[in-house]
């Protein structure tokens, strides 16, 4: 079973309206082996942050997701569109690095800590100490970054196709070298594990809650697999790359999914509705 934080349950439950139906939440959350208290717990600390507003009480009670909370359990489309891009070969890599450096000084450190952290986040590695690397045009994203943490005048941005670490300036070489393609690729074969697992039993046909549990796990086992993928050009990787066989499992499991989707069914399947429409088009 796929280990799903009761938060991220909650989130994934919000349907078309914005609202959770807490006896639909507790149904799947008994699926999912969590225990009543820990969904109460849970439900508490995001009413608490504001999250959520509830009305009524138990299983009987109804979340209303705030506008920012709706927009936050969103997948980026466009970010997904690129990964499936890549891998059927209709994003091909341009040969450029692109390159962020800074030098934020020692009495703004907590905003040098936060652009680092950002710079990661957007799938940067480190090349030294305060230059970074990317094969993606990322530089409206780390301007953004930088401008709101207020340190933009101490970024610096360039393009190279001729960088060089060492003795070698062979891409893949390099790309090996900066991100730890091992762990991301371990992280990958996880998911197709999860997926193809998901796969055979909606063959066979699952109805209502059941549904709901496979879309939430799977939903969960892909943003594990992709979090700390830097999604690098096809051009960069070793081939066959894992995250590839792992994405075409999880949209053959979406298309099933989104196929017969069943009564009741969350704000989930519109996202990946979304996706998949963004995938194939």
């Amino acid at each position: 079973m796929v280990e799903i934080p009761t938060r991220v349950l909650v989130e994934a439950m919000v349907r078309t309206d914005g609202t959770v139906d807490c006896g639909d939440l507790y149904t799947v959350a008994g699926l999912l082996g969590m225990t009543d208290q820990q969904v109460r717990l849970t439900v508490k600390r995001l009413t608490g942050d504001g999250r959520f507003v509830q009305e009524g009480r138990g299983r009987r009670a109804l979340l209303r997701a705030t506008a920012e909370t709706r927009r936050s359990i969103d997948p980026d489309v466009e970010y997904v569109a690129l990964m499936y891009a890549q891998d059927r070969g209709r994003a091909p890599w341009d040969g450029v690095w692109h390159l962020a450096g800074f030098a934020v000084p020692e009495h703004a450190r907590p905003a040098r800590d936060a652009l680092r952290e950002a710079i990661l986040r957007l799938g940067g590695a480190p090349v030294q100490n305060g230059l970074y690397v990317s094969p993606h045009p990322w530089e409206e994203d780390v301007l953004a970054e930088a401008a709101a943490l207020d340190v933009r005048g101490h970024l610096t941005l360039l393009t190279s196709r001729d960088l060089r670490t060492g003795e070698t300036d062979d891409p893949r070489a390099l790309a090996r070298h900066w991100w730890p393609l091992d762990q991301v690729a371990e992280g990958h074969q996880r998911l197709a594990e999860v997926a193809a697992d998901r796969l055979a039993r909606l063959e066979k046909g699952l109805t209502g809650s059941e549904l709901l549990t496979v879309a939430l796990e799977l939903a969960a086992a892909f943003t594990e697999a992709m979090e700390p993928d830097p999604l690098l050009p096809p051009e960069l990787l070793p081939q066959p790359w894992a995250g590839t066989a792992a994405r075409e499992l999880v949209a053959r499991c979406w298309a099933l999914l989104l196929a017969d989707p069943g009564p009741g069914t969350t704000r989930l399947f519109d996202a990946y509705a979304e996706v998949v429409a963004a995938v194939t088009a």
